[in-house]
């Protein structure tokens, strides 16, 4: 005689007492209970004006320090959300202004390096 998986009582099966029958499926199956498994994954947070804060004072480098101004202001904002919690990317945020910066403080450096020059120009004589 062979052994049968699907008749749970079969003579001389050492299972058979062991298994409970299965309960009938419902129909178009069963969903879980409300509040059942994991949590669904919360959306990420943006970074909107981190990435922007770093991107303004890059190109605040070709354009004589005016966008690394307006890279500040929104690396200030950015990290007024972090605060909040409103977004991420604080190392973003970070760069941004550090970047912000050191572009503005190197174009004024350059600027009074040229006003200095054109001053000492006019001032000496050539007599």
């Amino acid at each position: 005689m062979t052994y049968d998986p699907y008749n749970p009582k079969q003579p001389g099966d050492p299972y058979a007492q062991q298994q409970p029958p299965y309960g009938q499926p419902g129909p178009y199956g069963q969903q879980p209970p409300y509040g059942y498994g994991y949590p669904p994954p919360m959306p990420p947070k943006s970074q909107q004006s981190a990435i922007l804060s770093l991107v303004l004072s890059c190109v605040g480098f070709v354009s004589c320090g005016v966008t690394a101004i307006v890279g500040v202001v929104f690396g200030h904002i950015a990290m007024g959300k972090i605060k909040r919690g409103e977004e991420e990317g604080h190392g973003l945020a970070m760069a941004g202004l550090i970047v912000g910066y050191l572009v503005i403080a190197g174009w004024l450096a350059y600027f009074a390096i040229i006003v200095i020059a054109i001053i000492a120009g006019v001032n000496s004589s050539t007599y």
